[in-house]
């Protein structure tokens, strides 16, 4: 039986976000997946294995958490380019979609393939202690429990098929132990605490804060008293960008002609440093702000009605921190807004990386400190027989 390897990962709406083992190893992949066959069309069979295994994710999944069981996915980058892809939808709940729990396997997949043994009969047994999340309001719900009972106790195979490098490989995945923290505390935590589990920030630590955290599908604000979320006061809302994303898409696709792939290619519009808002049409660069900046505006005026309301039914609050990809996107709208409208004390981090990757150095954090505490040593990389 090997020894348990660290996962810390966040399943956001957008992309998948994992930390592995002593943080020498991360992905992050579009939460995107397709239906597929066992045999998918390769150009340049032989070349298969030169490529990166992120970028061709081809699996059969064999898990009773599932209600799907022993289908073929294409995952993430690969998923991107299929007609029927699919994305999570306004309104589901992660706890109870198959698509959290595959892209969970995947990632996990990809990373066991190259940190522990495979035996002769090309099956690798992974165990890991995993740290990740949910949304607040699902948290509220009680929705934790369910999530983790169906990753504890049970063996989950993931089959590479079709897949760079991988290609043969099966991979038991096996929870020696699951943590699922609620997302606006983990936030928090990553706010005061650097990797190490000091304090790196003790003004921050006693002060009366929100976290309001914009992901795809919904919106959680976390309000942090006493250095814990106050239950009572956190609220989640259906409220997210990726229907917004969607009519962004929809709006080129009927003034353009242009049919992007993903909500992640419209993301890439809206934020990249270069050429901003912009498409080819017809081999012409186009300028597509009309669109983005009307609908994005529209949500960022309802993201801000949000703060309104719960900074009103929490007076005594200092500042609030904009975290998740979704205040990424609407950043600068949001900053205008509140200049010209109440003047909150509200923070953004502007290092790009950091909000995006804020929840998964979170879920690293906490199940470190977990195992720390616990007297449990996490297992270093072990190189892969040849």
């Amino acid at each position: 039986m090997s020894q348990s390897r660290i996962a810390a990962i966040d399943v956001g709406n957008d992309s998948v976000k994992a930390i592995f083992g002593e943080m020498e190893t991360e992905f992050n992949l579009p939460n995107i997946m397709a239906r597929d066959t066992e045999d998918r069309p390769v150009i340049g069979i032989e070349e298969l294995d030169q490529k990166d295994p992120i970028e061709g994710l081809h699996i059969r999944i064999h898990s009773p958490a599932l209600k799907e069981n022993n289908a073929i996915y294409r995952v993430g980058h690969l998923a991107a380019k299929a007609s029927n892809s699919t994305e999570l939808d306004p309104g589901s709940s992660k706890s109870q979609e198959d698509q959290t729990l595959v892209m969970l396997f995947a990632t996990i997949a990809l990373d066991a393939a190259n940190a522990f043994k495979l035996n002769s009969n090309q099956v690798i047994d992974a165990n890991y202690t995993l740290g990740t999340g949910l949304p607040l309001r699902e948290v509220k719900e009680g929705k934790d429990a369910g999530y983790r009972s169906k990753l504890i106790g049970s063996v989950h195979q993931v089959e590479f098929l079709v897949t760079p490098q991988h290609q043969g490989k099966k991979v038991n995945i096996k929870f020696d132990e699951a943590k699922v923290y609620p997302e606006g505390f983990a936030a928090f935590i990553n706010l005061v605490m650097d990797q190490d589990l000091k304090i790196i920030n003790k003004k921050l630590i006693d002060k009366q804060i929100l976290i309001q955290d914009i992901g795809g599908l919904s919106t959680d604000i976390a309000v942090i008293k006493n250095r814990t979320v106050d239950d009572d006061k956190a609220q989640g809302f259906n409220l997210g960008v990726s229907e917004s994303l969607e009519h962004i898409r929809e709006d080129i696709f009927s003034k353009h002609g242009v049919e992007l792939d993903s909500r992640r290619d419209v993301v890439d519009i809206i934020t990249r440093k270069n050429d901003r808002n912009h498409i080819m049409v017809k081999g012409s660069r186009t300028n597509v702000h009309e669109s983005t900046d009307r609908i994005l505006l529209e949500l960022a005026k309802k993201q801000y009605r949000l703060l309104r309301n719960v900074w009103q039914k929490n007076s005594q609050t200092e500042i609030c921190y904009f975290v998740g990809g979704g205040s990424n996107v609407l950043k600068e709208y949001l900053k205008t807004l509140n200049n010209n409208l109440d003047g909150y004390n509200i923070e953004f981090f502007e290092d790009e990386k950091e909000s995006i990757w804020m929840m998964a150095n979170a879920y690293y954090k906490l199940i470190a400190e977990h195992i720390k505490k616990s007297g449990k040593k996490e297992e270093k990389k072990v190189s892969q027989q040849s």
